[in-house]
């Protein structure tokens, strides 16, 4: 076992249940497969890397993750780890990832959202070089949550917060700074929600495709774009 899990949280791509405000614009059954999509770079990116542990916190929690993750990458699927997402709002969730890091003995983890599949392994490597001198580490996303966050410990930096709102990531800061947790960002992301982010990010990989080959590949089959 590594001393680091990085854990992706994500959702089961169903129609009609995933990204359901892209969804609305470009249509359920559009948007399910270009979330597998992103789920398929992630797991390319970041699966087999020697430094961290690849595990999966998914929803809903009677589905078959780790056959959906086989079928993307059969190669390393069974070396990951899985385990449902609980909680009824995203903060719970998103403490319970570090509780179970803390019970399964890794000295640190980050927790990795599925909405931005241009992230680069780099940026891993950063926020996981940032916890050698800091408690915290936050990866911004544009509109002011984050979309990664990193800790030692399951600290609770998640009660009181209003999440999916513009003052998410301020608030989080605040409330490691209230318990004393020394806290480093690094490289600023924008997440896809809306079909405006979508646009930005189809531009961004006609630049370089190699931010996340699988989206690149899909976009460039969508009647949307044509």
């Amino acid at each position: 076992m590594a001393k680091t899990a990085l854990v992706i949280i994500a959702r089961y791509p169903e129609p009609g249940k995933t990204k359901t405000r892209l969804g609305r614009v470009i249509g359920d059954r559009e948007v399910a497969e270009l979330y597998q999509a992103f789920l398929t770079d992630l797991v390319h990116k970041f699966g087999g890397n020697p430094a961290y542990d690849l595990c999966w916190t998914y929803t809903p929690a009677q589905c078959d993750y780790q056959t959906l993750i086989h079928t993307l990458a059969p190669a390393t699927a069974q070396q990951m780890r899985y385990f449902p997402q609980q909680g009824s709002e995203l903060g719970e969730r998103l403490h319970h990832v570090f509780q179970w890091a803390d019970e399964q003995g890794y000295q640190r983890a980050l927790v990795l959202g599925s909405d931005t599949p241009q992230v680069t392994p780099a940026t891993i490597s950063k926020a996981i070089a940032a916890l050698d001198t800091s408690d915290v580490v936050l990866g911004p996303a544009e509109d002011g949550g984050y979309y990664l966050l990193g800790m030692h410990h399951a600290h609770d930096l998640f009660s009181g917060i209003p999440m999916s709102t513009s003052a998410v990531l301020e608030m989080t800061i605040a409330a490691a700074r209230h318990q004393q947790l020394s806290v480093q960002l690094v490289d600023t992301l924008f997440d896809i929600d809306e079909f405006p982010d979508l646009q930005r990010l189809a531009r961004l990989l006609e630049d370089d495709s190699t931010l996340a080959p699988a989206t690149a590949a899909h976009i460039a089959t969508m009647r949307i774009f044509k």
